[in-house]
């Protein structure tokens, strides 16, 4: 005789997609999104528009119709790192990523789902409201002093640029699993190399190391994408690789630590 328990419940073996249905749930529930996300789009675009404004059809003979949202970037960028952070590491401050793990006990399936469903949301309002000013721009300093300078690059390689922070900011998170901690070290990461090389340059040594910590910072490589300061607005791709490696070199670590730790 046959006593093998049959359940009555159906059950089916689960994949990507429902940690992606999962995590999808979580990111648009929380507060937290609501405000970060909500204090971006008021940084990028309120900024935006306000330097827009102020300025007039020839201030674009050589820069493209974007600038104006760089200057909201530099701090909106924060903000997506603070997402970033808060995606893994608020639920190892809670507890329940013990409820997430037993409920979906492939640990890199999660972490991948929150990896994708973070860039995807990042990226598109993050690209979204740089487009948004760039179009705003457009109309309000379209007169025949403008230039003709392409933009549409700047679109998609700022809104990469900042949403790859955020998900390098999500494996230090993941990796350090406690949100003061990975916020503070991102901070570090995008501030330091900023304000460092004006003391590196003192001792003609350090200045190798002061010239490339300054091209490759983060606000300076923005302002390379954008085409700040008079800099080729086709600019900031060689930044943009280095973050991809560096973002990628983190995202790997943060998976191999996390099938080796507890819960």
């Amino acid at each position: 005789m046959n006593n093998a328990y049959s359940s009555p419940i159906p059950v089916r073996k689960t994949h990507l997609g429902n940690a992606l249905a999962s995590e999808w749930t979580k990111i648009k529930s929380v507060r937290s999104t609501v405000w970060t996300l909500g204090i971006f789009l008021a940084l990028v675009i309120g900024i935006g528009l306000l330097a827009a404004a102020n300025t007039t059809s020839s201030d674009y003979n050589d820069v493209p119709f974007t600038i104006p949202a760089f200057f909201g970037l530099m701090l909106g960028q924060i903000c997506l790192i603070t997402l970033g952070v808060l995606v893994t590491s608020s639920e190892y401050g809670t507890g329940m990523i013990r409820t997430t793990f037993t409920a979906s006990p492939q640990r890199h399936r999660v972490l991948l789902a929150k990896i994708l469903v973070f860039f995807a949301v990042a990226f598109v309002v993050s690209a979204g409201s740089i487009l948004l000013v760039g179009l705003a721009t457009s109309a309000m300093n379209s007169g025949p002093e403008a230039g003709d300078v392409p933009w549409a690059g700047t679109v998609l390689k700022g809104g990469l640029y900042v949403s790859l922070l955020g998900v390098l900011a999500l494996a230090v998170g993941s990796m350090l699993r406690h949100s003061a901690g990975a916020i503070t070290a991102m901070l570090g990461v995008v501030l330091v190399p900023a304000i460092l090389p004006a003391f590196l340059l003192i001792w003609e040594s350090t200045r190798t190391l002061a010239e490339k910590m300054s091209d490759y910072n983060a606000i300076n490589s923005l302002a390379m994408i954008f085409g700040a300061d008079g800099v080729d607005s086709a600019g900031g791709t060689s930044q943009l690789v280095v973050l991809i490696v560096v973002t990628a070199l983190a995202v790997g670590g943060a998976f191999a630590l996390l099938e080796k730790r507890d819960v």
